[in-house]
């Protein structure tokens, strides 16, 4: 067995809810925190993600 610490064998790095493969799960609470809108800065870029009246989300540049 490895002696690397995996989040499967060590609870201080446990994630709470299903794991998702390739990344980190947040809310759009805690993300949009009350905004409708936000930017997302990505390779020297600005992104606009934000909620729409029927509560979808859309990505733009």
């Amino acid at each position: 067995m490895s002696d690397t610490a995996d989040s499967t064998n060590n609870p201080s790095k446990r994630v709470t809810g299903s794991p998702q493969p390739g990344g980190a799960r947040i809310s759009t609470d805690k993300l949009f925190d009350g905004a409708r809108e936000l930017i997302i800065e990505h390779v020297g870029e600005e992104y606009r993600l934000r909620i729409t009246s029927k509560g979808k989300l859309i990505l733009t540049k």
